[in-house]
């Protein structure tokens, strides 16, 4: 992800690359011979020598906080690779801190700025399939096909595993359509090939009493070519489908506020729905993240659809899966739906996060 991102900042026309920072001698080599760019192996001295607006982080996970807080304290813009982290209190105290300084804060959850999924967002908040009762959260691939020696990814306190480094996104994209769940039940998180962190993920969120969704993850699914993620709706008007490639409605009876959906399956692809990027690596929703956080940084006091308290919401929820796992299915509670504050009621709910890590 660091090479994609170092392809797309340094073709963007509002960035200047200027430095860049990697424990591989080989790439450092590779990037200096290439194009030009400084090169550094220590974070600390890049920050301290080199004249910055922002910087993107794409390190193992474990890393993101501690370079994140220095960034921060050092005034600059951050963008960063998903999970923000594997503490979700830490990532709510760093969402302060970038608040508190108005810097511009962005999370690379990139399937946000799919075009279906937008237009999913779009049509569930104008409620057009109705009172939502029921969701379906799917997200299958081929990372881990046979036994094989540890990688960063494989270990919990570094990678997180296939719950924080790829069921993450289906989460973050269920907080992102319809809110975050205010609790969990029913965990299983199961090895397949790996021997220290889980392959697949199956659990059940409570959003409201009325509306309840499950998840379904395995990154050990060599029957996809690459990652998949898909969301199922059903409401009292009607169901929406939606992954990568496109979204199809189903609608009991028309809506007002959407007249062009007719009654029964209605289908747009995503190709329809996404607007052209100016440079293509992996997807054009990778670009437009990035797009959006030059952007936000230009129109100073605006923050991108994937912010460092959205990305802490994720892992919250991660971390009271794998709480609820470890309690063999016992339901734990989220707290409030709505997004932390700093007030009472999110010391509160640090404290509560505390006891959950002391505890396990």
């Amino acid at each position: 992800m660091g090479l994609s991102h170092q392809s797309m900042v340094n073709a963007h026309p509002a960035i200047k690359l200027a430095a860049v920072c990697d424990t591989s001698s080989y790439v450092l080599d590779v990037l200096s011979k290439y194009t030009g760019v400084t090169t550094y192996s220590d974070f600390r001295k890049m920050l301290a020598e080199t004249e910055l607006d922002c910087l993107f982080v794409a390190t193992p996970s474990k890393f993101h906080l501690d370079i994140v807080r220095t960034a921060l304290d050092a005034g600059l813009h951050v963008f960063c690779e998903k999970p923000f982290g594997l503490d979700p209190s830490a990532g709510y105290e760093l969402a302060e801190l970038a608040e508190q300084k108005q810097l511009v804060n962005q999370v690379g959850y990139h399937y946000r700025y799919v075009g279906a999924f937008q237009e999913a967002k779009r049509l569930l908040d104008l409620g057009v399939i109705g009172d939502l009762h029921h969701l379906r959260i799917e997200a299958y691939g081929p990372v881990v096909l046979r036994p094989k020696g540890s990688t960063w990814r494989s270990q919990k306190e570094e990678g997180g595993g296939a719950l924080y480094d790829y069921a993450c996104h289906a989460i973050d994209l269920a907080n992102y359509l319809v809110g975050r769940p205010v609790a969990v039940s029913g965990t299983v998180l199961n090895s397949v090939f790996s021997e220290s962190v889980e392959d697949e993920i199956y659990s059940t969120f409570k959003f409201s009493d009325t509306f309840y969704g499950q998840l379904a993850t395995n990154w050990s699914d060599e029957s996809f070519r690459k990652m998949s993620v898909k969301l199922s709706f059903w409401g009292r008007n009607g169901r929406i489908n939606v992954d990568r490639q496109e979204i199809q409605v189903y609608l009991r009876k028309p809506h007002d506020a959407e007249p062009a959906l007719k009654t029964g399956w209605n289908t747009r692809y995503t190709t329809d729905l996404t607007r052209p990027v100016w440079f293509y690596v992996r997807g054009e929703e990778y670009s437009a993240q990035i797009d959006q956080f030059a952007e936000c940084i230009k129109n100073k006091g605006k923050q991108p659809l994937s912010t460092f308290r959205t990305a802490s919401d994720t892992v919250l929820v991660a971390s009271m899966m794998r709480a609820d796992a470890l309690k063999a299915g016992t339901a734990v509670a989220v707290g409030t739906a709505g997004l932390p504050q700093a007030t009472a009621a999110e010391r509160s709910k640090r404290s509560f996060l505390r006891s959950l890590r002391d505890r396990f």
